[in-house]
């Protein structure tokens, strides 16, 4: 008697669906990139459309990004003050504060936020088009819907997201300084000077130059989630939450990667002289 064979579906399998499912989605994702970025050099896209886009990216963003910031300098003037005043640091409670703003938690949060607003609303608003076959339509028309549709988009995150962190950057500033010197009663100029002499202006343009890869893979996953996703409301749903999930985890590694060349490139330029000379 002839028997069947059923075939085994072991954890080793599940691994290699997943990473053939990873790397086919990374690669998609490449070609996407490239198509938006040979969209973007070929001509400038409509002016009205691409206003409208940082309208709604940049001015309706405004609002979460300055709250976010201001409650983030509170908040680490709060969790570093009691640190500092035991080893009787509390004088440079500013440097603390504004060094790890600019270079780190401006940038990131700045970013997270537009992922959480603007991310997952692209990815809705293109996947509702590709639901609906508005983009189909545009592809009938002769129209590319890439330069049409996500070059606006794409180009308003870019653009906008320096000037969101630069803004966060300034509301958590103020927010360490009015919590850590009116409520924890750290000296005023103290708290400036040590901030003069610890952050450098390379600091502040380090978290302008990671803000701006932020910024292009917002764009680029919430757009390549909307084109990709799938029929219904369900699949809409889907795009906008992997819109979000996939940026934030692309922010986390690109604020690593990039941080480790922004850490070789001033050591690079400005080398510490040895102790032994």
């Amino acid at each position: 008697m002839a028997t069947v064979s059923v075939p085994r579906d072991t954890s080793l399998h599940r691994l290699g669906r997943v990473t053939l499912h990873t790397v086919c989605g990374l690669g998609d994702l490449t070609l996407f990139a490239l198509n938006v970025i040979r969209s973007s050099l070929a001509g400038r896209p409509r002016r009205s459309v691409t206003l409208t886009c940082m309208y709604e990216i940049g001015v309706l963003s405004l609002p979460v990004v300055l709250v976010t910031g201001g409650f983030i300098g509170m908040v680490l003037a709060v969790q570093s003050f009691d640190q500092l005043r035991l080893m009787r640091l509390e004088n440079r409670l500013g440097s603390v504060i504004n060094i790890t703003i600019v270079k780190e938690l401006g940038p990131v949060l700045a970013a997270t936020m537009l992922a959480g607003r603007v991310g997952s609303a692209i990815a809705a608003e293109l996947g509702t088009m590709r639901v609906t076959e508005q983009i189909d339509a545009l592809r009938a028309l002769g129209a590319n819907p890439i330069r049409h549709l996500v070059v606006p988009r794409f180009l308003a995150c870019l653009l906008l997201i320096p000037l969101l962190t630069v803004l966060a950057d300034a509301m958590g500033i103020f927010g360490g300084w009015f919590f850590g010197t009116q409520v924890l009663g750290v000296n005023s100029f103290f708290y400036w000077h040590h901030t003069l002499v610890y952050i450098t202006a390379y600091d502040f343009m380090s978290g302008l130059i990671k803000s701006v890869f932020f910024g292009a893979s917002i764009g680029l996953i919430a757009s390549h989630q909307g084109f990709q996703c799938g029929s219904g409301a369900e699949g809409v749903g889907r795009a906008a939450t992997q819109a979000f999930v996939f940026s934030f985890v692309s922010i986390l590694v690109l604020d690593f990667l990039i941080g480790i060349v922004v850490n070789r490139l001033f050591f690079l330029l400005w080398p510490v002289p040895s102790a032994f000379g």
